[in-house]
């Protein structure tokens, strides 16, 4: 009979590690928070319920690391990371040059849609003009949340 040698995954230590110090500095974030008066579920319960779920993750991380026996990790391609950081580029961009939050978000929705492998960039252009359309209206005219306007946010 072979007896099979568990090994602990280090990285998935280290990755519930940090997801742990994630949850950590939300809930410390949260409690500086300064408030008046609240009637009901108040601002500090979505920091809460993130901070929670980030714990979750790290205890979950935590077991299968000492579990081990992992399946083996594909080895990191660049790409999709640079079009997703080239996507926050832009948004940070196009807002500091006042171009507006739905073309931010277009150009967001596209290169994410991009580094996830699909290959349609019109289509995925138009589905990311109709969301940002939809959250600038949602957020800006039913919540009264301002948002950064540009030329087109100007028309509605």
């Amino acid at each position: 009979m072979q007896s099979q040698t568990r090994r602990v995954d280090r990285v998935g230590i280290v990755v519930a590690a940090l997801l742990a110090v994630l949850a950590g500095v939300v809930i410390w974030d949260m409690t500086t928070l300064t408030i008046s008066q609240t009637y009901g579920v108040g601002p500090k319960a979505m920091p809460i319920v993130v901070a929670s779920g980030l714990a979750l993750l790290s205890i979950g991380n935590l077991v299968l690391a000492f579990r081990g026996g992992g399946e083996e990790r594909e080895q990191p391609t660049m790409l999709p990371i640079l079009l997703i950081l080239g996507g926050l580029g832009a948004v940070i961009a196009l807002i500091g040059i006042g171009g507006g939050f739905i073309p931010a978000v277009t150009i967001l929705f596209a290169a994410t849609a991009a580094a996830f492998g699909r290959r349609a960039i019109l289509i995925d252009l138009a589905i990311g003009f109709v969301l940002g359309t939809a959250a600038y209206l949602m957020f800006a005219k039913l919540l009264s949340l301002s948002l950064p306007m540009g030329p087109l946010e100007r028309l509605f």
